[in-house]
């Protein structure tokens, strides 16, 4: 069973910065996409950032610019930068992976959320 486990999260003043890392317990060399969602009270999940097997990003609109997603295959390791939070960015953040056509995943993991609260 694949594990996903998110770390980082916790409280900061507006304009502060903090960076999320989320660790596959396989090694993510052949897996897909891998990202950042996030879901706020009483919302829908969405896209924050994705990152490719290849490097290609794709931000959410509200992340450009301010949010940098990153990948190191290395160490099985997907980290989210953000800087300028806002209070709207208070929510819970999911690491998620797709699987690759001829990878070693088969399905689609979730990791277990982190909280992010952006107050002061």
């Amino acid at each position: 069973q694949v594990q996903l486990v998110e770390s980082g999260g916790g409280w900061v003043r507006p304009g502060g910065s903090l960076t999320l890392s989320c660790r596959a317990s396989t090694a993510i060399v052949d897996v897909g996409a891998m990202g950042w969602y996030r879901q706020a009270p009483g919302k829908e999940r969405e896209l924050v950032a994705t990152i490719t097997s290849s490097g290609d990003t794709n931000y959410s609109d509200s992340a450009k610019g301010r949010f940098t997603i990153s990948r190191d295959n290395a160490k099985s390791t997907v980290s989210l930068q953000m800087d300028s939070l806002k209070p709207e960015n208070t929510a819970v953040y999911y690491c998620k992976g797709d699987p690759k056509y001829g990878g070693i995943w088969s399905k689609v993991y979730w990791g277990q959320g982190t909280q992010i609260t952006v107050s002061s």
